[in-house]
């Protein structure tokens, strides 16, 4: 009884009590609705590029970004990096990213440095350095994909170093993740064995530009393998960040199909990243719980297996 007395004297009387659960579910109820959906996200497109971090300065270091994933609900990261140092630091980073309760899930990115990205399609020591990647390996495993990569000019696709990746990538079944239009999606996926019927490819912004939804159904029809990722996509949310009627209902059709993303390529993405998320769950709550769940999770968990948290 003593130990009850303690208790009591320091718990607040009932009707403090009661003040203090009403304002607290009040409060969490409030925020639950705001955010809509509340369960964990997969970052399927984030970048802990040098500008970031370059492993001795830099304003987020790896105690900054995870604490932005953890305070975000964000559980697991496909990370590609410009140089693939800073994906190496988070592979790394194994007892800071578990006490945070993320899954770092790693890509070899193709840029060495930012003329890279202009090139890449035809310069073989591209190809050489996936392979030396490969082999590598990563503290937090083996790479999982090859991306993010971009091609301003869909005609760039038939370079020999962009067809020679898309065909090791479904060799090895390593995962792409490709900055590209439309156009571009029908010229990576013929460079394939399979003409892009196993090849797993994770579409950037599902689009540059904003390709119609018609044309994004159509893709999605014709390969399996493709997955649409959402980060900046135009046309996606109407009035109030609410998702818009043609992306519901293509989501509807197609729940197993889409991904999210943060896309941190330049500091201030980093400096917003919990407003992305945010964003996310506030539309995310538009759907069916369970569709939502597969676009926030599930889809990211069940490609790279990650057990779910």
């Amino acid at each position: 009884m003593a130990s009850g007395s303690n208790f009591g004297h320091f718990w607040p009387l009932p009707s403090v009590r009661r003040s203090l659960f009403a304002l607290f579910f009040g409060v969490f109820s409030a925020a639950a609705a705001a955010g809509g959906y509340t369960g964990p996200l997969f970052d399927a497109h984030l970048h802990y590029n040098t500008e970031a971090w370059n492993g001795q300065a830099g304003p987020h270091p790896l105690p900054d970004v995870l604490a932005r994933m953890q305070r975000s609900g964000v559980k697991a990261i496909v990370a590609n990096s410009r140089p693939n140092d800073g994906t190496r630091a988070l592979a790394e980073a194994r007892a800071e990213t578990r006490a945070a309760g993320v899954t770092v899930v790693p890509f070899i990115r193709l840029y060495r440095n930012r003329d890279d990205y202009n090139n890449w399609f035809r310069e073989e020591t591209i190809y050489e350095m996936v392979l030396a990647e490969l082999a590598r390996g990563t503290a937090a495993g083996p790479y999982r994909g090859i991306g993010e990569f971009h091609l301003y000019d869909s005609a760039n696709a038939h370079g020999p170093v962009a067809r020679k990746l898309m065909a090791l990538a479904e060799e090895k079944n390593l995962v792409v993740l490709a900055h590209v239009d439309d156009v571009a999606i029908d010229l990576l996926m013929a460079a394939t064995p399979s003409k892009g019927q196993k090849v797993r490819l994770i579409w950037a912004h599902t689009g540059i530009g904003g390709t119609p939804v018609e044309r994004v159904e159509a893709l999605l029809a014709r390969y399996p393998g493709l997955m649409g990722e959402l980060s900046y996509r135009p046309g996606l949310t109407c009035e109030g960040g609410k998702l818009c009627g043609d992306w519901r209902a293509l989501m509807l059709k197609y729940p197993g199909r889409f991904l999210l993303g943060s896309d941190t390529w330049v500091n201030q993405r980093w400096m917003y990243y919990e407003d992305t998320m945010k964003g996310y769950r506030t539309w995310l709550g538009d759907l069916p719980a369970d569709v939502a769940r597969r676009i926030a999770w599930e889809n990211g968990a069940t490609l790279f297996g990650v057990k779910t948290p």
